[in-house]
């Protein structure tokens, strides 16, 4: 297992619940965040930077202030969600490091960190802890990939600026790889990945739900005691709840969730984000909480 040290122990206790388990509200999207306010008048290309803003603002308020912990991004959210004094003390903050986007070299997805953010810009921006996504082919890339040697140096990185980081690893479909192969090799490639990442130094993942009991054992395995939470990759609330039923049986340690929460409590309206994010999101983030904590 790799040690937390004592800042990354502090940093994990302020994104956890009171028993334990990590709970994140996940609000780093932006072209994602865009597409899911439908009532935008001329479509969601037209939504200004400052009115998805406004509307991160507004998630935070309404939604994540009742959570440990809410993740945003440095391009849009931050630093005005905190120096405007919308983020409540109580509720921690996670810094997305990943741009939007990705490029492909040799048929291998690339993420890109957002130009000029380090851990050292992610903690001047108030950040309890850091988290970088990497999208990982672990059948095709080893402990000498690119990936790895990016993760082994991030690691490192903000161990040193005293950061703790949370690795997001997201698995594809290769271009020519037919549905029933990938879905068939989905689960071993989830769990192949962390295995990879904990190999580089990762002491926190954020994972996709490999599908099964059996898949949720698996990566537990991998993980070696290194701590997991389950993303919400945007199916509903529904499914993600008996998602997070599953994972917290067979191991994982939390939830970062996003879409699941709130794709459909978002509006142009700042009144109508306030009524749908109270009456429907915040509801949807208690019975989450709920059921993290009850293993």
């Amino acid at each position: 297992m790799n040690t937390l040290t004592t800042i990354e122990r502090r940093a994990m206790q302020a994104i956890s619940t009171d028993s334990g388990r990590m709970l994140i509200v996940a609000a780093d999207q932006r072209n994602g965040m865009k597409a899911a306010i439908k009532d935008a008048p001329n479509g969601s290309d037209a939504i200004s930077r400052e009115e998805l803003a406004e509307a991160k603002a507004d998630l935070v308020r309404h939604l994540a202030n009742h959570a440990p912990a809410i993740l945003l991004d440095p391009e849009v959210a931050l630093p005005a969600i905190v120096d405007d004094g919308v983020l409540s003390r109580g509720t921690a903050l996670v810094v997305g490091l990943d741009a939007s986007g990705f490029e492909t070299v040799d048929g291998l997805k690339h993420t890109r960190f957002v130009p000029g953010v380090t851990p050292r810009t992610a903690r001047e921006l108030g950040g309890d802890a850091a988290k970088m996504l990497w999208y990982t082919r672990p059948d095709r890339q080893g402990l000498d990939s690119r990936v790895a040697g990016e993760i082994r140096d991030l690691v490192a990185e903000c161990e040193a600026e005293g950061l703790l980081l949370i690795v997001e690893l997201l698995t594809y479909q290769l271009e020519g790889e037919s549905d029933e192969d990938y879905a068939a090799a989905f689960p071993q490639l989830v769990a192949d990945g962390a295995a990879l990442a904990v190999a580089c130094g990762a002491k926190v993942l954020k994972l996709q739900y490999p599908g099964s009991a059996e898949g949720v054992s698996a990566v537990t395995a991998a993980a070696q005691g290194v701590p997991w939470a389950v993303l919400s990759a945007g199916v509903d609330h529904e499914t993600f709840i008996e998602q997070i039923r599953v994972a917290m049986a067979g191991g994982a340690a939390g939830a970062m969730a996003g879409r699941s929460l709130w794709k459909d409590s978002l509006s142009i309206s700042a009144d109508t984000r306030e009524q749908l994010l109270t009456e429907r999101a915040l509801p949807r983030l208690r019975e989450l909480a709920a059921v993290v904590d009850a293993r």
